[in-house]
C-alpha cells in the first residue's frame, strides 16, 4: 500500500453521514460504533462520533486533491445540494484566492472539503 493520509471528520449520525456521502459516490469500507471509513476510489474520509457538534460553528475541514476536478464537480452537482447553507456545494470550479482551481463542499455536520485541482 502507498503512503497516505486521510481526513478525520466529525459525524453527529453515522447513518446520515453515510447516506449523504453515498449520494456523492462514496461506499462504506468500515463501520462500527466508534469509527466509519468511506471511500470513493482513491478518496477516503474517516469519521468519528461527535453528537453535540453545532454544524454552524464547526471548524473541521480537509483538502481533497483530484486530477479530474471538473468531472468530479459534475458528478457531485447531480446530488442536488444547494449552493448556500449547510450542507452546500459551491461551483462550478473556479480559481480560489491563489492560482489553484477548486470548489467547496460543506457536509451535514459543517465540515468543509476544499476540492482542489491536483
Amino acid at each position: 500500500m502507498a503512503d497516505r493520509i486521510t481526513a478525520n471528520l466529525p459525524s453527529r449520525s453515522f447513518e446520515a453521514t453515510e447516506a449523504f456521502y453515498a449520494a456523492l459516490g462514496f461506499e462504506t469500507a468500515y463501520r462500527d460504533d466508534g469509527w466509519m471509513i468511506l471511500e470513493r476510489g482513491p478518496l477516503e474520509l474517516e469519521f468519528f462520533p461527535y453528537r453535540d457538534l453545532d454544524p454552524a460553528t464547526s471548524s473541521f475541514s480537509a483538502c481533497v486533491r483530484v486530477s479530474g476536478l471538473d468531472g468530479l464537480w459534475q458528478v457531485w452537482s447531480q446530488a442536488g445540494l444547494p449552493d448556500q447553507g449547510i450542507p452546500r456545494l459551491s461551483g462550478p470550479p473556479g480559481v480560489f484566492g491563489w492560482p489553484i482551481r477548486g470548489f467547496a463542499l460543506v457536509d451535514l455536520d459543517g465540515s468543509l472539503l476544499r476540492v482542489l485541482e491536483d
